[in-house]
């Protein structure tokens, strides 16, 4: 977890006495540390409730003993608790992880209960004039002693029997709706998740977590679990490792009848084949005996953003330096599915497409502007592959009929649900003037991509041309990502109307679960990843075409 500057309190204390007339004219004071100094030997229960100081004095006393309250005091970021004459440690102590300063410095210490390890913004930690174990000291003693203490220790935890060992409780289902029944359809289900890969789970930004439960090898198989838990029929996986995808992920669904497609971010290119192995990318997978591969697609963002700069130093400079990359995979549904699914036979039913488009947008919150124009340039390549399409396999459709093709859009958008991303994809589009383009010039550039095109009117608004329905509406999920600097919705699935229905999602874990088992951020030992999966169950409508072109079929005008 990257550390946050920190001040620590002004050793030289100055203090201040409110007089009597002070006190009486109604003046009020505010004090966020306390010293409590004079060889005490126990202390009030009334100190736990002042839950709003962050710092705490109480060394040079006599206390032998810290009660569990002292948690309470979730705002502490410095704790000094030397020269006394503790002997032992609360576990409780473990879960104050504001603490960035903790001094038991001239105590009688000989262990360190293993949940001090959790204090992972823990920047100093003074341990001198204590009987500790020679296996403690020597780690101490080390050159940046503070944090590979604290890592054995919460490395360790798990060994003590502390750490929950139940798993946790099985997510709910949320019915939205029933099937409808009065025309024929076909129901599948759809999976979006980021499995974070390897090289991004690191100790530096998930400082909360033991590195061994940070390790490829233990969450590859929670990963695998989780995804073949859901047992969904179209799989969109985000941050998947090159390599991980070819050793690990393909092989692994080709065994429970999946087939795949792949792509790294742009910077694979650019790479030697040894460092390629390690960029990662997104995947789709689809069960075979409900689809057929009739075409796949990568979106590059970066080489997009080069050939239709216009000009603007913003496309060039932000966007195009950006690698992020988007796929989408045109399937045929089999027949025998949408039999199967409508209960009878469908003779005269022509062939029925979907297009399954899978993202990932760049990360950063200060690049706004970015992660819209990512979107947009997403959308746009979305609508030519759909169009494309039309033209080569000679589709029943009127020329540029878009919504002609259902579409499946999962992705990591890392944009929260009242951001310019969520309203382009929800409404249709953002004014050229949202205030998530920074008041960076991009207006030229992004009329390429306007629904109409570059010639088309746009009365200041950029567009697209799908109508999309988020499956996850009205807080079903309260985030989708859960660390512990941000908790938020940031992944999602989108259906094009009318001729898809989402019936149910798979709901959130129990926030009790989280709280109950002090759960402050993900990974954990057991959730792999630091988002969490989403799950839809779609209806597709299936109609019969008025004419019949070479056997192919594709909704008609909405």
């Amino acid at each position: 977890m990257p550390k946050e500057q920190y001040e620590p309190p002004d050793p030289r204390r100055m203090y201040t006495i409110m007089s009597s007339e002070e006190a009486a004219n109604g003046k009020k004071s505010y004090w966020s540390e306390l010293e409590i100094s004079g060889k005490v030997r126990s202390l009030s229960s009334s100190l736990w409730t002042l839950t709003h100081l962050t710092a705490l004095h109480i060394g040079d006393n006599a206390l032998s003993r810290i009660p569990p309250d002292i948690a309470k005091l979730q705002n502490l970021v410095y704790l000094d608790l030397s020269s006394n004459k503790i002997r032992s440690l609360p576990s409780e102590l473990g879960n104050m992880v504001s603490l960035r300063e903790l001094l038991l410095n001239n105590n009688q210490l000989r262990v360190l209960p293993f949940e001090l390890g959790k204090l992972f913004q823990l920047q100093t930690l003074g341990l001198k004039g204590n009987p500790l174990a020679q296996e403690i000291l020597s780690l101490y003693q080390e050159p940046d002693g503070t944090r590979r203490l604290l890592s054995y220790l919460l490395d360790n935890l798990a060994g003590t029997k502390r750490v929950s060992p139940e798993q946790p409780p099985p997510r709910s289902w949320v019915v939205l709706q029933e099937p409808d029944r009065t025309r024929s359809t076909a129901l599948f289900s759809v999976m979006c998740y980021n499995v974070l890969c390897d090289k991004y789970a690191t100790r530096q930004l998930y400082g909360y977590c033991p590195s061994w439960a940070l390790n490829w090898e233990y969450r590859k198989k929670s990963i695998m679990q989780e995804i073949l838990g859901c047992n969904a029929d179209i799989i969109s996986l985000q941050e998947v490792e090159t390599e991980q995808y070819y050793n690990y992920f393909l092989p692994e669904m080709k065994e429970q009848g999946y087939d795949g497609f792949f792509s790294p971010k742009s910077r694979a290119r650019t790479m030697s084949e040894c460092d390629r192995k390690h960029v990662d990318g997104c995947a789709v997978f689809y069960r075979t005996e409900k689809f057929s591969l009739v075409q796949k697609h990568t979106v590059e963002f970066n080489q997009l953003a080069m050939a239709n700069s216009e000009g603007s130093e913003a496309m060039l400079n932000r966007v195009m330096t950006k690698d992020n990359i988007g796929v989408a995979v045109l399937l045929e549904v089999r027949k025998e599915m949408m039999e199967q699914s409508a209960g009878k036979s469908l003779h005269g039913m022509e062939k029925q497409l979907l297009l399954v488009a899978n993202a990932h947008m760049h990360w950063d919150p200060e690049y706004s502007d970015v992660k819209l124009v990512q979107t947009m340039m997403f959308l746009s390549e979305v609508k030519t592959i759909v169009e494309k399409a039309t033209r080569s396999l000679k589709l029943s459709s009127v020329s540029g009929e878009t919504n002609a093709v259902p579409l499946v859009l999962c992705a990591d958008l890392n944009s929260l649900p009242d951001s310019g991303v969520v309203e382009y994809l929800s409404t249709g589009g953002v004014d050229s003037t949202h205030k998530d383009f920074k008041e960076l010039r991009y207006m030229d550039s992004l009329t390429n991509f306007n629904c109409n095109g570059k010639n088309g009117t746009h009365n200041g608004r950029i567009t697209h041309a799908f109508k999309l329905k988020s499956a996850y509406e009205n807080g079903l999920m309260p985030y989708t990502n859960y660390t512990f600097d941000f908790k938020g919705i940031i992944d999602y699935i989108f259906l094009s109307q009318p001729t898809l229905n989402v019936l149910g999602v798979l709901g959130p874990l129990d926030p009790h679960w989280l709280h109950e088992n002090s759960i402050r951020g993900c990974p954990h030992p057991h959730i792999p990843s630091d988002h969490f999966s989403l799950l839809a169950q779609l209806e597709l409508v299936l109609s019969y075409p008025p004419s019949p072109v070479n056997g192919l079929h594709l909704t008609g005008r909405r």
